[in-house]
């Protein structure tokens, strides 16, 4: 059986590899979606005080560290029994919305963007952010920074730092908005749905104009028929920061609606022994393996998800754009909302709908008349217990599950992130681009493996925060050798 390997995937955050095996007569037997990295959060946050969580957590990743901050805060508002005051709900989002606004932005231009904008097949050397930039134009690369820098500056400006917040508290935030905070932060919301719209012009221009992309988009090999979450308001409609969570079988229907603090009744998790990354399904619908439909307890949480799940979007130009996005794509309306789309490329699409939304979001929040209120934290009086927090991270359903004893030290600590809610699709989908891609005859070329990468790519998947299970098996060798390079000592574990 020959082995295909590539080592290492690229365009995501974290490490991993994808191993390809083929039959004697050259077609896919098998692929998997290998994570060779380790990290122990969950294990090594027992015995601290709980409200160090926001600032610990946000360390799992550079780049979603305000995803792991708002759900550990409000993780702790559940534990320690507080509700927080309307305006801190308030700005706690607005903080969220520029958090997404930036996050879509990076996934789209430098993660994702370079398979369409350039192609697969490009040349490796070319297909990246500076290959974008050259081949949409300068001025189109400077708007790309300037969204990046005004919305880190509004992070900053309300989580208290660039990179990895620190506002969050039990019932509360650590920073009110003055008036002269509120107009900046009001004027930059507008230049992000002007960015928003324009950045789904060039998926216009560039993906949809081109037959070759749209029929890549459309076909069986990048198509998978799961169940879908996402959380949703009163109305059904997407909500980033608060609501239940609402999961939608492959025909569209309601499956169940849930309070995040009830996920274990609803969300099981099983493990592999090829993988660290944890395999959540439905619990009532039951593991039947990596297959989709409707007896299968896979489920989706992606930007492409979170429209499935929903009736629509909260926002006007993006509730537009999210009609517009199942009508081109053929989806038919039953019961009042539309059919899901089932095909995993268009995640892509459904996620600058949703970088219009945050940015529309946005500005609703800067200018709603409370937003300047000082009062922006209950006091806790509470002895803490137990607490579970959840928000939509961009890349899907993040739940923070924290048990404390009566002083507030953490006695047990369990994180469902969103690329953990998505390894068995991401595996699922790999597999069956490779055999659709891949068969008896077939020419390997590094542009079809590249193809094959944009599987998993569109899941915009984040290892660093799905990989923090502990006890572990790490594959490890150390070799010990002298001044002169010669081996003295190899010390192994873990290997076959």
């Amino acid at each position: 059986m020959k082995r295909i390997t590539i080592d290492p995937i690229t365009r995501l955050e974290g490490h991993g590899k994808i191993e390809i095996f083929l039959d004697d007569d050259g077609n896919v037997a098998n692929a998997y979606l290998q994570i060779p990295e380790l990290r122990g959060f969950e294990q090594f946050s027992v015995g601290r005080p709980a409200e160090e969580m926001p600032r610990i957590t946000n360390r799992i990743c550079g780049v979603c560290p305000e995803a792991h901050h708002m759900a550990g805060t409000k993780a702790l508002d559940a534990l320690f029994h507080v509700e927080p005051p309307s305006v801190t709900k308030k700005i706690r989002e607005l903080f969220y919305s520029a958090f997404y606004c930036t996050d879509h932005t990076v996934h789209f231009y430098a993660l994702g963007g370079p398979d369409f904008v350039l192609g697969p097949t490009a040349n490796p050397a070319e297909r990246n952010i500076l290959g974008v930039i050259h081949k949409v134009g300068v001025d189109i690369g400077k708007q790309v920074i300037a969204c990046r820098q005004r919305n880190h500056h509004v992070i900053k400006m309300l989580g208290g730092r660039g990179i990895h917040p620190v506002a969050g508290l039990p019932g509360g935030w650590s920073v009110a908005i003055t008036e002269e905070m509120r107009e900046e932060i009001e004027g930059y919301a507008r230049q992000n749905i002007d960015f928003a719209e324009f950045s789904l012009k060039i998926f216009d221009d560039i993906v949809l104009a081109n037959k070759a992309y749209v029929d890549l988009i459309l076909s069986d090999a990048f198509t998978h028929r799961t169940y879908y979450m996402g959380t949703v308001d009163e109305n059904n409609h997407i909500n980033f920061y608060d609501g239940k969570i609402r999961v939608t079988d492959p025909e569209g229907k309601e499956y169940v609606k849930y309070e995040a603090k009830d996920y274990m009744k609803h969300i099981a998790e099983r493990v592999e022994p090829w993988s660290y990354l944890k395999f959540p399904y439905l619990k009532n619908v039951g593991w039947n393996g990596f297959t989709d439909g409707m007896d299968s307890g896979v489920y989706c949480a992606t930007p492409l998800s979170r429209l499935n799940a929903a009736d629509g979007m909260a926002t006007p130009k993006a509730q537009a754009h999210f009609e517009r996005f199942y009508e081109t794509l053929g989806s038919e309306k039953a019961n009042g909302r539309y059919k899901p789309v089932h095909h995993r490329l268009a995640t892509h699409w459904a996620r600058l709908v949703e970088l219009l939304y945050s940015a529309e979001r946005m500005l609703e929040l800067a200018t709603d008349a409370e937003i300047t209120d000082p009062n922006v934290r209950a006091p806790v009086t509470e002895i803490p217990t137990e607490g579970v927090g959840s928000v939509e991270a961009p890349r899907g359903t993040l739940t923070h599950h924290y048990t404390t004893d009566e002083n507030g030290i953490l006695t047990k600590v369990n994180l469902v992130v969103g690329t953990t809610n998505n390894n068995a699709p991401i595996a699922m989908s790999i597999k069956k681009a490779a055999q659709g891609l891949i068969t008896k005859g077939t020419e390997v070329t590094e542009g079809l493996l590249n193809t094959i990468e944009m599987a998993f790519r569109n899941y915009d998947p984040c290892m660093s925060c799905a990989t923090h299970s502990l006890p572990g098996q790490m594959p490890l060798e150390v070799v010990i050798r002298d001044a002169d390079g010669e081996i003295q000592d190899v010390i192994s574990q873990y290997l076959d």
